[in-house]
């Protein structure tokens, strides 16, 4: 593994650091590979490769198959055509309402803050969506604003992207103070990255600001493999908990990263360490580019009866599905067709 001293460094260094270059990645990483380089070149030029080095340092080098490397890294089978693998695999331009509100299930919806991430995983089902269409300006809060209180059964606010913890602190507080002010409004989820692939992300303001708020507060990361949770990550996370704050994991399950039952009931394990809970174990959505990371639905079937064989139930995530249009995510273990 390479040696970072990102501990030392501020998380807003860090996110302006990114690796953005292919052939640096595997130059880092000790891979000498023409075909992996030219592969990534031109899948970069559709979807650019973005990843911080201290997520980087926790990839072992020498080995072009990585399960932390082979979710970030662009791979030119990204760049062939599958029919069922679309733009849009959500259906989210239908739940579009607003710059920023994505609407789909009736007591919550989506706010996207940015179109920003700290890393672009090739497995991204937004990787195509059009954010500077959507994202929502100051004078838009108004109109958000009377679409929650048009809604009284909404009662629970997502803030995705992009990433919401690729903004500052201070956008964070601005927004957390506009929805409390909403008393229909009781809980507040934040979907990130962030706190894996930069741990320092999870700092004195940010905590402060999450448990001193009127909402409840939960936080959903997104870990796949136990390998990106070092100690320094778990002890970040701890910081939350130890301030009461909820904090969940939501998995993809991708081939070549985590498709066996023993890598991800070492996954529920490590979480458990950190006091995160496993929450959904997603499916992979057909995003047109991920083609590569499908699995058949018989392997997948067969890879949760293990898990369910293995772990307690308390640790076992949900396997779901996400289906334009449904009005919920849907449970899949023992559906005949996936």
């Amino acid at each position: 593994m390479i040696n970072y001293l990102y501990q030392e460094q501020n998380w807003q260094s860090q996110l302006s650091d990114l690796i953005t270059d292919p052939s640096e990645l595997l130059s880092l990483l000790e891979l000498s590979s023409e075909q992996l380089l030219s592969g990534a070149i031109l899948a970069s030029e559709q979807f650019k490769l973005r990843v911080p080095r201290a997520f980087v340092g926790k990839m072992n080098t020498q080995n072009p198959f990585d399960p932390l490397l082979l979710q970030v890294l662009p791979h030119h089978l990204e760049l062939e055509e599958h029919p069922e693998f679309v733009t849009d695999p959500l259906g989210e331009e239908a739940a579009n309402q607003l710059p920023g509100v994505l609407h789909k299930y009736k007591s919550r919806f989506l706010l996207t803050l940015t179109g920003a991430c700290a890393v672009h995983c090739r497995y991204c089902f937004r990787r195509h969506f059009p954010y500077q269409e959507n994202l929502p300006k100051n004078e838009d809060w108004l109109n958000i604003k009377n679409y929650i209180e048009a809604n009284p059964h909404i009662n629970e606010i997502i803030l995705s992207g992009g990433d919401p913890l690729t903004l500052s602190n201070r956008k964070l507080a601005l927004w957390l103070e506009r929805l409390s002010s909403l008393k229909q409004i009781k809980i507040l989820r934040i979907h990130s990255r962030v706190p894996i692939v930069i741990p320092n992300r999870i700092d004195e303001e940010l905590i402060s600001l999450l448990k001193n708020s009127r909402l409840r507060i939960i936080l959903v990361v997104h870990s796949n493999h136990a390998s990106e949770l070092d100690d320094f990550t778990c002890s970040k996370l701890l910081q939350l908990s130890a301030e009461h704050i909820t904090v969940l994991n939501q998995a993809v399950l991708l081939k070549g990263v985590n498709d066996s039952a023993q890598t991800l009931i070492d996954l529920s394990y490590r979480l458990f360490e950190a006091r995160v809970m496993p929450y959904y174990l997603h499916v992979l959505d057909k995003v047109k580019g991920a083609q590569h990371f499908d699995l058949e639905s018989s392997e997948i079937d067969d890879i949760y009866r293990d898990v369910l064989a293995n772990l307690p139930g308390y640790l076992v995530p949900k396997l779901v599905r996400e289906i334009a249009g449904e009005k919920n995510k849907t449970p899949l273990f023992g559906a005949t067709t996936f």
